[in-house]
């Protein structure tokens, strides 16, 4: 009989140029490995090159231009996406349990994620689940998806960290909330 795994939760974020992977390009990744009791036992972060044959998608650079400090940190010392995701894979095969994608949304940034892996590595260390800290949220607070936005959520789930579309920094943020949420869901603290 196996020993179960202990889950390990990594926070992903990703900034990109575009709407969908392939026409457009995952500019960044970062990625927090969390263990349910809110320990930080890793980082991942990159900032990749453009693909080749893709462009940027207007509105899009219409929303960085709003952001100039994460424009210039997400495009500092690119690398090749054929470079960067065998090393994410590698460094996600290398934690010590189960990998459990979260994200705010997960539905954008496991998108990007799993065909960035998939097309650039042929594996899927994630499988297909993903779990998404905004609709975890609406489960505890046993509302409607549009009252779980951050700014409806108690503050107790929040720790002082910043939100500042970069993409390390975002990930570490969003993964300390979903400890806060988990352990506050898992202990019955009400």
């Amino acid at each position: 009989m196996s020993k179960r795994q202990p889950e390990i939760y990594i926070s992903t974020d990703i900034e990109a140029d575009g709407p969908i992977p392939g026409p457009h390009s995952m500019l960044s990744i970062g990625s927090a490995a969390y263990l349910p009791d809110k320990t930080l036992i890793a980082t991942y972060s990159a900032n990749l090159k453009t693909l080749v044959g893709a462009s940027s998608d207007p509105n899009t650079m219409r929303w960085w231009s709003q952001f100039p400090e994460a424009w210039n940190a997400c495009r500092r010392e690119p690398r090749a996406p054929e470079e960067v995701m065998p090393e994410y894979v590698a460094w996600v095969q290398s934690l010590p349990g189960k990998p459990i994608f979260i994200g705010w949304p997960a539905s954008w940034d496991f998108m990007w994620v799993y065909w960035y892996i998939t097309r650039f590595t042929g594996q899927r260390p994630f499988s297909e689940f993903a779990l998404d800290i905004r609709s975890y949220a609406m489960g505890m607070r046993k509302s409607e998806f549009c009252k779980t936005g951050k700014h409806y959520l108690p503050k107790r789930w929040f720790d002082d960290l910043p939100h500042t579309h970069v993409a390390l920094d975002d990930a570490l943020a969003q993964g300390a909330l979903f400890c806060n949420m988990l352990t506050e869901n898992t202990t019955g603290v009400d």
